[in-house]
This record gives structure tokens, sequence and C-alpha cells, in this order.
């Protein structure tokens, strides 16, 4: 009878100990929540839906996660510097140093590109030449180039992989276990979809919430006016809330090319010298200017349409008085056109903290 009570005592002993054993973790399947951007009325009536790719619909888990990764210098090889070292909100999403640095001091060519309005690039070409097709591809380049962050893709997984909060934080945006670098560029691509810019006091003005001075109503005039600054063609008028074509262009910067632009990337040398257009908005914070960030302040980008056109063989025909070495303003002028175009800066934007750590 003692030899049955025992042997049923170790049975029980065995059951407890099975009891005692750890579960596995039970899998918890996320649906991460849709979300719509917040598009300013006069986007919505004056242009064309936004660009938002059918296989990254925007949620609140996916921006969320795009904006950790952004600031986030786990990115470069050496964790030494983020998305935002070079994009500062502070200077609406770009540099305030003709050239960025990268990791180990390193310097690229171009100036950084600001940030915002990105959603509405029909085209879907980015970059200063239109080398990365679709806002999710062209997180691809930076990551790798050794000028920026230097690091491989395999080793921002592993890293990510490995964290704390990652894990859970791409399951929860993606509703799936697993890192990739499609899921990195997805969830930063959704981020910068978010980053709108519409509250400048020209916006302001348009909504008719404040008037412009004598000098910014004049300053509009030279812009729109096709024998003074005749500056629509490429950056548009007040119908449009981009202040940008996003067509490439050469503005008459230089007679022969260091840099040709979106000719390496098309290897057509009609394209040799041409360059994105820039937006217009944010420019009190996005100095210096144009894609080698050649000119500090806004009095000489404007000294330069005005006497600074270099004739090429393959400036834009928009440069209409390149014979004459540009638009020829008057100084009352100039001041008045940089009057209206620091209307177009958004403090609110810089300020939003959405957008910001």
């Amino acid at each position: 009878m003692k030899r049955i009570i025992c042997y049923i005592g170790v049975l029980a002993a065995l059951a407890c100990s099975k009891d005692q054993v750890e579960p596995e973790e039970e899998y918890v399947v996320y649906e991460p929540t849709p979300v719509s951007l917040d598009i300013p009325e006069f986007f919505s009536n004056a242009i064309l839906d936004p660009v938002i790719p059918p296989n990254n619909p925007l949620t609140k888990e996916g921006i969320a996660l795009g904006k950790k990764l952004f600031f986030d210098p786990l990115l470069s090889v050496d964790q030494s510097i983020s998305c935002a070292d070079c994009h500062m909100p502070i200077n609406a999403f770009t540099d305030k140093e003709t050239f960025s640095e990268g990791v180990a001091g390193a310097k690229g060519t171009r100036n950084s590109m600001p940030l915002f309005n990105l959603a509405w690039n029909y085209d879907e070409r980015f970059f200063w030449d239109g080398s990365a097709f679709g806002l999710e591809r062209q997180v691809f380049h930076p990551v790798t180039d050794i000028k920026e962050m230097g690091n491989t893709w395999e080793r921002v997984v592993n890293d990510l992989a490995a964290s704390k909060e990652y894990p859970v934080l791409f399951q929860k945006a993606f509703g799936e276990e697993g890192i990739d670098s499609i899921k990195v560029s997805r969830a930063i691509a959704q981020f910068e979809r978010t980053l709108i810019s519409s509250n400048s006091k020209f916006d302001q003005s348009l909504r008719g919430e404040i008037e412009l001075t004598q000098e910014e109503e004049n300053g509009l005039a030279v812009f729109l006016d096709e024998t003074r600054g005749d500056c629509f063609h490429c950056h548009g008028n007040p119908n449009n809330p981009l202040w940008t074509d996003n067509i490439f262009h050469n503005n008459g910067l230089d007679s022969a090319f260091v840099d040709v632009g979106l000719g390496k990337v098309s290897g057509d040398p009609a394209d040799n010298g041409k360059f994105k257009t820039p937006s217009l908005r944010n420019l009190a914070f996005t100095a210096p200017y144009m894609h080698d960030g050649r000119f500090e302040t806004l009095k000489e980008v404007i000294d330069f349409y005005s006497e600074g056109l270099q004739p090429s063989e393959t400036i834009d025909p928009l440069m209409k008085k390149v014979a004459q070495g540009g638009v020829q303003l008057t100084e009352n002028d100039k001041q008045d056109l940089i009057a209206f175009l620091l209307t177009l800066s958004d403090q609110q934007f810089i300020a939003n903290p959405d957008f910001t750590p």
C-alpha cells in the first residue's frame, strides 16, 4: 500500500511540476487603426487627392512607428545620427548647413531637401534629381549611403529586432510579427505623409483672417507678372497650395555642370543641369537655397534671377530673359518680392508637437 501511495505521490509531484512550467506566450493579433490625413480644405478644393499607396495605408500605429524611427539614431551604422539630424523640424525638416554631416563627419554634395506636403507629389519622383520613385523607396538611400548613415539593412533589421520596444511596435503597426526593410520604409513614409504645411500668413489671408501689407501685395504682383518676376511658371500661383510644379528644370545656375542632376538619372544629356523645383513654402526656415545651397539669403536668390542667369544648352525655355542676365527687377520690387515670399512661411508647422520627438 505504501508503494502505491508513493507511486501516486510521484505522479502527483510530476503533475504539479508540469503545471509549474511557464506556458508559451500567447500570440496576440493586432489590428492597426486606420486614419486619414487631415487635409486642409483649400488643398481639397484646389488640387487632386494625395498619393497614398494601397499597400501602405495610413494607420495610427504605423505613423507612430515611423515617427519614432525618423528620430532614432539606431538606423545609422554608429548610432550617431537620425533622419532628423539632416531634416530638422525647426528648419521645416531641412538642414541649416549647406551640406549635411553624416557618420564619421562625411558630407554630401547637395543641400538637404525640406519635407512637407510630400503626399501631393503626383509623379512620385523624389530627391533633387528624381532618383527615388515613391516616398517609400526614398527611405532606402540615406540608410546605406556612406556619406549619410552608412549602414546595411541587415544590421538595421537585426538591431531593431534585438531592441525591447520595436518588435511589438512593428507587430502593432503591421498586424504581424517580423521586421524588415520594407516595413521600416513604409512606416517612415506614413509619418512623412502627415507633414502638412498649410497655415502661413498667406494661407490666413486667403481665408480672410488677415490682410497682407501693401509691400507683400506688390510682391505677389511681381511674382505673377511675366514682365517682372515671372516666377509662377515653376512655382505656381495662389490657386496652387504646393507652390511648386514638382518638375525638373535647369534654372540657369551654371553654364557648365559639376552636378548634372536629372541627367545622371535619365541618361539623357538634355536633362543635364535639371533639378527639382522646391516649394516656396517655409523659406524663412530653409536657408541656404538651391540644390547645392549656394545662396545664403533670399536676397541672393532674387539677385540671381534678376541679374545672374547663366546660359547653357539645356537651360529651361521659361528662363526667357537669360540673354539679359535675368528679369532685371528694381530694388523696390526685389524687396517687395522677398516680403511676399516670406508670407508663405508657416510658424505653426515647425512648432507642431506631432512632428517633434
